[in-house]
């Protein structure tokens, strides 16, 4: 199942508990009162996943500056997401949403260009949820590159 449905800055954000990478249940409502930014990737491991997720490891200080706590949400199963964390030293939990539901909540998964050709898959988002659960940032189709810049600047966090 696919679905289309992009949320927006002032909706709330759709509410989950998924497992992280200890097995170990996370809800988004155990931030409640604090600022989240919630990341989807498509696979742990891989060259672009690694790219940005090393990118929010390396910028999490500035993140906790202002606030944020960092969620990466990926199809992996929790030992494929500990591996992940621990070959690449990443200091924030990493979800598991082997059903993707979360993903289908926040339109983080249909149809895109991959190379060229229209594939279904998890689409890179990124979304800023702030102290009341409200989507203060959606952003689809976010480039692993240079990710964690933009948004912070986008944000307003300087550092």
């Amino acid at each position: 199942m696919t679905t289309s449905t992009k949320l927006e800055a002032g909706q709330a954000a759709p509410a989950f508990t998924l497992t992280d990478q200890d097995g170990s249940p996370v809800s988004l409502s155990d931030y409640a009162g604090d600022k989240v930014i919630v990341y989807f990737y498509p696979a742990a491991s891989t060259p672009g996943c690694t790219t940005e997720a090393c990118d929010f490891r390396d910028n999490i200080n500035s993140l906790k500056s202002a606030g944020y706590t960092v969620l990466g949400i990926s199809k992996d199963a929790a030992p494929a997401l500990k591996k992940f964390q621990t070959e690449q030293g990443l200091n924030f939990p990493l979800l598991s949403d082997p059903d993707l539901a979360v993903h289908n909540a926040y339109g983080a998964y249909g149809e895109k260009s991959l190379y060229g050709k229209t594939v279904t898959g998890t689409i890179r988002s990124t979304f800023a949820v702030d102290e009341a659960g409200a989507i203060t940032l959606p952003l689809y189709n976010v480039k692993a590159t240079g990710h964690v810049a933009s948004l912070r600047k986008k944000l307003g966090i300087d550092g």
